[in-house]
């Protein structure tokens, strides 16, 4: 993404576009594939399947009659099935139904049973929470988990480090304190009363060798976040943060304390990046954060997480482990996403947290620059967030079909014309509000 930014004049609309239109692409493949697939399964013919809207790109029909295509609006996508008027699944063409034989109306989706035509509409949110699951499953496979015995695998670069604690040692004991998992170096750091060196008892080569090495939780930035305040500034992955605001640092929580006591005021960051030391400008900003308690607190941040000194030897899991943890991390991303809409509707967060399609696309862009660990992740999360969204009992949405024949199957037959029509009207003036609202949201933190 540096070389498509480096070119004049377009380079820098490329690089937060391209990225957007990939991970969308991938996201609503996946999901109306799901529909077609299922759809098929079930005996449900599909005449269209169609990635983005509008003018059409590129098309090709298969021998089942299918037309696939990619359209010029990378925003969404459908499939228009067999006896459908458009591509929302809720509208039929009444006149070329009437006109079809028992045989080719039995393969419309109006002809299908109520049960075939569920399964149909939930498939697309089902895919999508699959294509999660398979993306976080596969980045656990990739980057590997910590072994089962606390192992140093890596001693991350830091200005004048001098430690005897080697990669490969095994660590039996830190500050006095038992060690059977890795974490426990890090509660013993947080445990200390002042940042400072740390106590080890290592086995290596066989021995028990005591030694002593530096602070495990230095101000070493492990990950900016997206249109954060670090990220205008120019913080990267890898960089240590010497002083702020003047205050000479040892640890990321003194590097948080200086950012709280800044408020919004601009301070100066002197940073040590690939043996260089650089100055660097940064405004902090007040923002809704998470408790940890399931609630938020106003908080006045920068937008970096802190890395650790010391990294775990890791390994490869078996592919059932690694599938059971992407399963968690979807999971996870499903809870704190509800829960955050829960605390926007109750008024305890600001509705401005919402992202609208170019918040989406300006966060695609800078997380591609960061590398591919962190584009894929924004692939599995953007397919979870969509997939739940989906799930929403609003008319347009699959979850809106969904309830309408839960309601079909419980009375017997369908809800009226009139009834659905309106319904429709209703889900997608919802949709349409909040977009106009997200996207408002993106233009003003874009002004701002």
């Amino acid at each position: 993404m540096e070389l498509i930014a480096g070119i004049p004049l377009i380079g820098g609309f490329l690089a937060t576009v391209l990225p957007f239109v990939v991970v969308l692409g991938i996201v609503v493949f996946v999901h109306e594939y799901g529909h077609y697939i299922v759809a098929r399964w079930c005996g449900i013919r599909s005449d269209v399947f169609s990635v983005g809207f509008g003018p059409v790109i590129w098309s090709r029909r298969d021998k089942r009659g299918t037309l696939w295509q990619i359209a010029a609006l990378p925003l969404g996508g459908y499939v228009k099935f067999h006896g459908d008027a458009d591509g929302s699944s809720g509208r039929a063409d009444a006149a070329s139904l009437k006109r079809m034989s028992a045989d080719e109306r039995a393969a419309t989706f109006q002809g299908a049973s109520v049960g075939r035509r569920m399964l149909t509409v939930l498939a697309g949110p089902v895919f999508n929470f699959l294509l999660s699951i398979a993306v976080f499953a596969g980045l656990v496979m990739w980057q590997g988990v910590p072994t089962e015995r606390p192992t140093i695998g890596e001693i991350q670069a830091m200005p004048g480090l001098d430690t005897t604690l080697r990669p490969g040692d095994v660590v039996v004991e830190v500050n006095g304190l038992s060690v059977t998992e890795f974490r426990t170096i890090y509660e013993a750091a947080q445990a200390m009363d002042a940042p400072g060196p740390m106590d080890f008892v290592v086995e290596r080569a066989g021995e028990r060798v005591e030694v002593e090495a530096p602070y495990a939780l230095p101000p070493l930035v492990n990950g900016v976040e997206p249109l954060s305040p670090a990220s205008k500034a120019g913080l990267v992955s890898g960089d240590v943060i010497l002083s702020a605001d003047g205050t000479p640092l040892q640890s990321f929580e003194g590097l948080r304390e200086v950012v709280i006591a800044s408020g919004d005021r601009s301070i100066p960051l002197e940073v040590w990046r690939d043996g260089e030391t650089i100055t660097l400008q940064i405004t902090p900003l007040e923002r809704d954060a998470d408790d940890g308690a399931g609630g938020f607190e106003r908080r006045v941040m920068i937008g970096v997480a802190g890395a650790l000194l010391y990294v775990p030897a890791t390994e490869t899991p078996p592919p059932w482990t690694a599938t059971a943890l992407g399963a968690e991390r979807m999971v996870m991303v499903i809870t704190q996403s509800l829960n955050g809409m829960k605390h926007i509707i109750l008024g305890t967060i600001g509705a401005e947290n919402l992202q609208g399609p170019l918040g989406i696309a300006q966060i695609s862009g800078e997380t591609a620059s960061q590398g591919f660990v962190s584009f894929i992740t924004l692939i599995g999360v953007i397919s979870t967030a969509i997939g739940l969204l989906n799930l929403f009992p609003i008319p347009v949405l699959d979850g809106g079909h969904f309830t309408a024949f839960v309601i079909e199957a419980l009375r017997g037959r369908p809800p009226s014309e009139r009834a659905m029509q309106f319904a429709m009207s209703i889900g997608l003036g919802l949709i349409l509000l909040l977009m106009v609202f997200a996207t408002y949201n993106d233009i003003m933190r874009m002004v701002s």
